[in-house]
C-alpha cells in the first residue's frame, strides 16, 4: 500500500491515464474490478483520498489533475471498447471469464500484504475475510437472475451500486450489472454506436446512472477512506473476501439456454417484425448474418415474447460437462490474467 508520504507526490501522468483506462476496461467486464485494477498498479489509495477530497469540497490541485487524467482514460476506455466487450462475453463467455477470473485473482497477494494475515492478531482478519466472502456469495447466487425495470428510480440505484462497487478492490462494477440484469441497457447503452444511432434513447438510460454512480462513489469513497485509516488491516481483509468471493459467479463452463437470443442485434429484429415491420427490410437494416428462412423461423419460434422476455431468455444461462481440453485452456488463461495482473501491480512500484 501506498504511504501517507508518496500521497503528497503528483504520480506520473501517464501511469495515471493507464490507470483509467485499466479502469474503463476492468468495469466494462463482468469479473474484474476498477478498483483492482487500480490497486495494482499502485494508484488506489491516491484514488480513494482523492474522490473524498473532491466529494467534501477540498479542490486541491493535485486531486484534481489526478482525477481528470484518470477520467479521460476511463471515458475514452468506456466509449470505445463498450460494444466490443458485449460482444465477446457473449460469444466467447468461457474464454472471457477464465481470463477475468485470473486477472481477478491476481490483485490477492497485494490484499494479503495489506490485511499482513500471517502477522499475530490475524484471527480478526480471517473473520472479515470470511465475511467478505459470503457477502459475495449471497449477492451471486441469490441475486443472479433478477431482472430489473429499466426505470429512472432504478437506474438511479443501479448506477449507484455499480459505481461504488467499482472502487472496492474484487467487485466490478459491470459484474453488478449482468446479476441484477442490466448489463446489456446500461453497457450498450454506453457505446459510440448505440449513441449515434439513438442518443435519446441511450440519455434516458445513461443520465440516472451517471448521476446515481456520482452519488455513490462520493459516499463510498468518505467511508472507505475513513475505514482504511482506522481499522486497516480488518478492512483489508473484508477486501479480500470480496475479491476472492467476486469469481463465484464466473463458472466459465456455462452457456445460453437460447444462444439466438444472445444476440442482441437479432432481438431487436425480432422484436421489429413482431411490431409489424417487414423481415425482408429488418434483415437488410440490421445487417443479419442469416437467411430469410431462418430469420423468419426465429420469429415464429419467439411469437408473443415482450423484449424484456426476449432479454431475460437470451440471459439465461446452464453449467455443461467441459472436456479436459478446454479445462486445460481454461486454467491457462487463468495464468495468463493472474500474470497479467502481478505485472501491473510490479510495473506501479
Amino acid at each position: 500500500m501506498t504511504s501517507n508520504d508518496d500521497l503528497d507526490l503528483p504520480p506520473p501522468g501517464f501511469r495515471s491515464l493507464a490507470g483509467g483506462v485499466l479502469m474503463g476496461l476492468a468495469n466494462l467486464v463482468p469479473g474484474i474490478s476498477g478498483g483492482t485494477m487500480i490497486l495494482a498498479i499502485g494508484l488506489y489509495d491516491r484514488f480513494i483520498g482523492a474522490v473524498a477530497d473532491v466529494t467534501r469540497l477540498r479542490m486541491r490541485r493535485d486531486s484534481l489533475v489526478f482525477l481528470g487524467i484518470v477520467g479521460l482514460g476511463l471515458v475514452a476506455a468506456v466509449l470505445t471498447f463498450s460494444g466490443l466487450a458485449v460482444s465477446l462475453v457473449s460469444e466467447h463467455r468461457w474464454v472471457m471469464y477464465s481470463l477475468f477470473i485470473g486477472l481477478t485473482l491476481g490483485g490477492v497477494p497485494e490484499l494479503v500484504g495489506a490485511a499482513r494475515v500471517g502477522a499475530p492478531g490475524a484471527g480478526r482478519v480471517w473473520l472479515a475475510i470470511a465475511l467478505g466472502m459470503a457477502g459475495m456469495a449471497w449477492m451471486t447466487f441469490s441475486m443472479s437472475g433478477a431482472q430489473l425495470p429499466a426505470t429512472i428510480p432504478v437506474l438511479l440505484c443501479v448506477g449507484a451500486l455499480a459505481a461504488s462497487s467499482m472502487i472496492l478492490p474484487g467487485i466490478s462494477g459491470s459484474y453488478i450489472l449482468l446479476i441484477l440484469g442490466m448489463y446489456d441497457t446500461v453497457v450498450g447503452s454506453l457505446s459510440l454506436g448505440a449513441l449515434r444511432e439513438d442518443w435519446q434513447s441511450c440519455a434516458v438510460v445513461v443520465v440516472p446512472i451517471v448521476v446515481g454512480a456520482a452519488a455513490g462513489i462520493g459516499l463510498l469513497s468518505n467511508v472507505l477512506k475513513w475505514v482504511l485509516e482506522r481499522h486497516s488491516r480488518v478492512s483489508h481483509g473484508v477486501l479480500l473476501g470480496l475479491l476472492c468471493g467476486s469469481v463465484f459467479g464466473l463458472f466459465p463452463f456455462q452457456t445460453p439456454v437460447d444462444p439466438e437470443l444472445a444476440n442482441k442485434n437479432l432481438r431487436k429484429a425480432i422484436v421489429a417484425v413482431h411490431s409489424g415491420e417487414d423481415p425482408a427490410q429488418v434483415i437488410v437494416s440490421r445487417d443479419l448474418d442469416l437467411s430469410p428462412e431462418a430469420f423468419a423461423a426465429s420469429c415464429e419460434h419467439h411469437v408473443g415474447k415482450t423484449p424484456g422476455q426476449l432479454k431475460a431468455d437470451g440471459e439465461a444461462l446452464e453449467f455443461y460437462r467441459p472436456g479436459v481440453s478446454q479445462v486445460l485452456k481454461a486454467l491457462g488463461l487463468c495464468l495468463v490474467g493472474v500474470v497479467l495482473t502481478r505485472l501491473l501491480g510490479r510495473g506501479g512500484r
